[in-house]
């Protein structure tokens, strides 16, 4: 399979990433953890639901951009890139195209950005549930559409994701049409994997700048041996991993039989090629990688946050599954 962006592809990412770089920059992401500013997103939210983003893989009859998934993996890239600290990916890649698919009456309001829609995790932990107006909970059953509870937000590694929990998940009913959740709950799959390809370039264009600028014994450390091994591995890492999210992208699109593997197999690459680059970044940083005064830890705990909701066992034993692999007896 050749997995390269198509000319419309292209056009697309590059003006969704202008509108981040512009809209989204660290002071941005800052904003949004605890005693920041938690109104300097909103900008960006509104300027996101201009552009038809929210509504990227809504079919055109139903006001959306009539894109699929393999449209959605170079976004969701982006919006992984630059840490956005909203449910931009949720609502593009699985919030809008489920209400689409259902028929319900809240789908222009999402469009539009006036409904900010969050997506329930394991636990019932609802990230960015601070700033959402419902909470989508998806269970192997059924879709629902929830209020979100006025609790305070809840510490966590990655505070720009004003955290929240559910303690009732007993709201209106969106579908409980067994494929189209379970091509919901692929769905937010694929955002975690390729927001996960994103925030390790992002890691990694940090580092290469800062190794290039710093200086020891007279020399950049970017000249080190043991510096360009470690980066070359993380590059390598991600470039691996990238091809399989776009893989999985392509299986959703065309629903082929077998997503549910590729979606895994994504999952599982790039959860662990993020959380390496995390560490290489940080370690070739050396003490400046753990203050919070330096960007990188925006990105890092981003990537930390993300690949512990990602369970990478349930996807290992997915895999095993469909590779007919049998545990060895004790």
């Amino acid at each position: 399979m050749h997995f390269a962006l198509t000319e419309d592809q292209v056009a697309l990412r590059d003006t969704v990433r202008e509108l981040l770089a512009a809209q989204c920059p660290p002071d941005v992401v800052r904003a949004a953890w605890p005693a920041g500013e938690p109104a300097a997103p909103d900008g960006l939210w509104d300027a996101l639901a201009t552009m038809g983003v929210f509504g990227a893989a809504v079919p055109e009859e139903a006001g959306g951009l009539g894109l699929d998934e393999t449209d959605l993996v170079p976004l969701l890239e982006e919006f992984g890139y630059a840490a956005v600290p909203l449910p931009v990916a949720e609502t593009a890649t699985v919030v809008a195209p489920l209400l689409a698919a259902a028929g319900d009456q809240r789908l222009p309001a999402v469009l539009s950005g006036a409904t900010r829609v969050a997506l329930a995790g394991a636990d019932r932990l609802v990230p960015y549930g601070a700033r959402a107006d419902l909470v989508l909970v998806l269970t192997d059953t059924h879709a629902r559409l929830v209020a979100p509870e006025p609790d305070p937000v809840l510490p966590t590694v990655d505070g720009s994701r004003a955290l929240t929990r559910l303690s009732d998940a007993t709201g209106e009913l969106v579908t409980d049409d067994p494929e189209l959740v379970s091509l919901a709950r692929h769905r937010a799959e694929l955002a975690t994997s390729a927001q996960l390809v994103g925030l390790g370039r992002r890691m990694l264009d940090l580092t290469v700048e800062y190794v290039g600028q710093r200086r020891q014994f007279g020399v950049r450390i970017g000249s080190f041996q043991a510096v360009k091994h470690q980066l070359a591995d993380a590059l390598l890492r991600i470039e691996f991993a990238a091809p399989a999210v776009h893989a999985a992208g392509w299986a959703l699109a065309r629903r082929r039989p077998g997503r549910a593997t590729d979606v895994s197999m994504a999952a599982v690459l790039a959860s662990e090629a993020a959380q390496d680059v995390a560490r290489a970044a940080i370690q070739c940083h050396g003490a400046i990688g753990y203050t919070v005064e330096y960007d990188l830890h925006l990105y890092a705990k981003r990537t930390w946050a993300l690949a512990a909701g990602c369970d990478v066992d349930a996807h290992l034993d997915r895999l095993a599954g469909a590779l007919d692999l049998k545990e060895e007896p004790a």
